[in-house]
């Protein structure tokens, strides 16, 4: 059964309490091998609707939820951004959602642009790009276009299961690598290695840089915070084979939550390092709109022995709020606590002799694409 409801959630001042409305956890089986607890509506949306069991035994007719995706006719590819803290100033996402379903994903509120929930909608109701590539080639061979580095995967995982069945973003690499192009990528998936052979090819023209997120060392918590994403031990691998490749790679310690992951700040950047790897960075876990929410359902579910705690160590980053999305700020949190995470983490890439060197990369190759359907010049 259906409950409609025009009550919106009730404020999270209380760190000792979780948010959400009662009922609003689906049946632990509905949603096996997903990350989060809800599925709950998103802001936009006038009403919330939430199944709950009325003694009927309704619920048991349910279906498991199941991944699906849409084609998203999209008009352009390239998206811009002019935020002062991240190093690029363009993106491209080949997907909207994420199968893998990472709980702490600060994505998740995209999704309510769509009328969708960023609970489980987020993971299991997708959107796909099939005119990716070619939406690349025509705006990357407008008259006015100046290049400059493209930021893959910082919305949504380019890499993400489906990947393996529509291969949009390898198509959008051969693009890039055609016209000369510089781009930076971001996953958490050693399906990034099933191009090895263009970031190879790319790599030796510094035309790309390859960035994995290493978010703990332990299986148990990977698979509990990330369900479908890859491993840690496959990470670590296709950062050791990227990095023999010769392919530019990082390691981003990505995000870090205290007092749930942050303790193995030092043991992931010696693994990083073991594994070739000679630069890495970090994040602060950030908390913004409903995903604040669905964190701490979470949390009361997987770790109510530390829920208190977490929970008020975050809000210790972020200057007594659940999140402060201040520029300078949102990444690295501030206060005692942030300040010690980041020192940590200097002091251990200070030993390991990491970010001793930038990653560069060029524009010197970049050769304006000709799509197919383009007229030549007269003169």
């Amino acid at each position: 059964m259906t409950r409609t409801s025009a009550l919106k959630r009730p404020p999270a001042s209380l760190p000792s309490a979780p948010a959400g409305e009662p009922g609003a956890a689906v049946d632990r089986e509905r949603r096996r091998g997903r990350g989060t607890a809800s599925n709950a509506s998103g802001r936009y949306e006038p009403l919330s609707r939430i199944a709950f069991d009325d003694g009927w035994r309704g619920l048991e007719d349910l279906p498991p939820f199941k991944t699906t995706v849409t084609v998203d006719a999209t008009r352009k590819i390239i998206t811009r951004n002019d935020s002062p803290d991240i190093s690029f100033d363009r993106s491209i996402n080949p997907y909207r959602g994420c199968e893998h379903g990472c709980v702490y994903c600060f994505a998740r509120p995209t999704h309510a642009y769509l009328g969708l929930s960023p609970g489980l909608d987020f993971e299991t109701k997708l959107f796909m790009k099939p005119n990716a590539p070619e939406l690349l080639e025509r705006e990357l061979a407008a008259p006015g276009y100046v290049p400059k580095i493209i930021a893959i995967g910082t919305n949504t995982d380019p890499y993400q299961p489906i990947e393996r069945r529509y291969g949009i973003m390898r198509r959008i690499l051969e693009v890039l690598e055609s016209a000369g192009h510089p781009v930076g990528i971001v996953t958490k998936s050693a399906l990034v290695l099933r191009d090895l052979d263009i970031l190879t090819r790319m790599a030796k023209r510094d035309l790309v840089k390859v960035a994995i997120s290493v978010t703990t060392l332990d299986p148990k918590l990977a698979r509990t915070m990330e369900p479908r994403a890859s491993t840690p031990s496959r990470r670590l691998d296709a950062l050791k084979q990227l990095a023999g490749a010769g392919v530019p790679s990082s390691a981003m310690v990505a995000p870090i939550i205290p007092a749930l992951n942050d303790a193995e700040i030092e043991r992931i950047l010696e693994a990083v390092a073991e594994a070739g790897v000679r630069h890495a960075g970090y994040v602060l876990l950030r908390l913004p709109l409903e995903l604040r929410d669905l964190f701490r359902e979470w949390l009361i579910e997987n770790f109510p022995d530390r829920y208190r705690h977490v929970i008020k160590l975050i809000r210790e980053t972020r200057g007594g709020k659940d999140y402060d999305s201040t520029f300078g700020k949102r990444m690295t949190g501030s206060g005692p606590i942030a300040w010690m995470i980041g020192r940590r983490f200097e002091v251990a890439c200070e030993r390991l002799g990491f970010n001793k060197t930038s990653v560069r990369t060029t524009t010197e190759h970049f050769q304006r694409p000709r799509p197919a359907a383009q007229q030549l010049d007269l003169f």
